[in-house]
């Protein structure tokens, strides 16, 4: 069975699903990974969630204002061996519901071109290519995404 967990960036199965999101990005990001870490802190992040599978944690994701109405969503990550199930979706939907509950209007966020399935996640989602925005103006690797929720 599968169940969402609103919470916090303090819960431990966030905590341990982020390590390796972390992980994983360090390998695919290479030399670049210092700099897009600085990015991925929790410390402005009051909203997660964790998704669980039979008590299992198996994915993960936040949100935390932007500016103005507008939230970005952090930190998506599902376990390789449950990704197929739709669970990003899940995810992605229950930040979404989440952000339009505290007011918020649209959503942006930052992926890279190295992860062609996070771009198309986001597509598939309602997600549409934007400027990139922020820290990520000037990176040639970063893709930014954007969808009005209210």
């Amino acid at each position: 069975m599968i169940t969402i967990t609103r919470t916090s960036p303090e819960n431990v199965d966030f905590t341990a699903l982020i390590k390796e999101l972390d992980n994983d990005i360090e390998k695919r990001d290479g030399e670049e990974h210092s700099f897009y870490a600085q990015f991925n802190k929790t410390d402005n992040i009051k909203h997660a969630i964790v998704v669980y599978e039979d008590q299992r944690a198996i994915g993960c994701g936040a949100f935390k204002f932007y500016k103005g109405d507008v939230a970005e969503i952090k930190r998506m990550f599902v376990n390789p061996e449950d990704r197929g199930k739709g669970i990003a979706s899940k995810i992605l939907k229950e930040l979404e519901s989440w952000a339009r509950e505290e007011n918020f209007n649209s959503c942006i966020l930052e992926t890279g071109k190295r992860y062609p399935e996070a771009i198309a996640l986001y597509k598939k989602n309602g997600y549409s290519i934007t400027a990139n925005y922020g820290q990520y103006e000037l990176v040639e690797d970063s893709v930014c995404f954007q969808k009005t929720i209210s």
